[in-house]
């Protein structure tokens, strides 16, 4: 596998080592000896997720506050999703700064987030299946997140406000400089 850092410290992409041949491909999508060994992270996931969305879905941006948030390690696995965090550890030179990937089923690329950050993302194919592993388990009482449109944030979704479509949960998340502390 290959690391590449981001703008965002502790933020990585990940591109695996894809053998192929005349039958397919094979990639070993995760493997934590190796993981550890490439990142210098130590992480313990401890439950995957999945989900299914259309064109326009845009989930996020989310976060699980103080004891329960959560790193994450985030794939497609089938279409296209431009995939989001945003820097939430206060502190950190790039606190409040966001940084897109480009996630598709064609690169098979990761994208490690760190705890300290909400997450999103936006579906730009006709339909996508999202992956991803947790290090910590969801906790309901500690939902939080920022609203995605947060003109502070000015993050580019690709698609226009039309073209999106939101859960009334998520249209209801403060913008940054209206939000509680998360306790990062």
């Amino acid at each position: 596998m290959t690391i590449i850092p981001t703008p965002l410290e502790g933020c990585l992409l990940i591109k695996p080592r894809i053998f192929n041949d005349d039958r397919g491909y094979f990639f070993e999508s995760f493997n934590q000896q190796r993981f550890a060994d490439a990142t210098g992270f130590n992480v313990n996931f401890v439950q995957d997720n999945q989900s299914y969305s259309t064109k326009g879905v845009l989930r996020g941006l989310h976060l699980q506050k103080g004891p329960f948030s959560q790193a994450k390690l985030v794939r497609v696995t089938k279409g296209q999703v431009l995939d989001v965090a945003v820097d939430l550890r206060k502190g950190s030179a790039t606190y409040g700064q966001y940084h897109g990937e480009l996630l598709t089923e064609e690169n098979n690329e990761q994208f490690f987030i760190p705890r300290g950050f909400a997450h999103g993302f936006i579906v730009l194919s006709d339909e996508a299946v999202f992956q991803y592993k947790c290090d910590n388990y969801y906790n309901k009482e500690s939902e939080g997140g920022l609203h995605y449109a947060d003109p502070d944030l000015n993050i580019d979704w690709q698609l226009s406000g039309g073209d999106v479509l939101v859960s009334d949960k998520d249209l209801e998340l403060p913008f940054l400089k209206d939000a509680p502390d998360f306790g990062f």
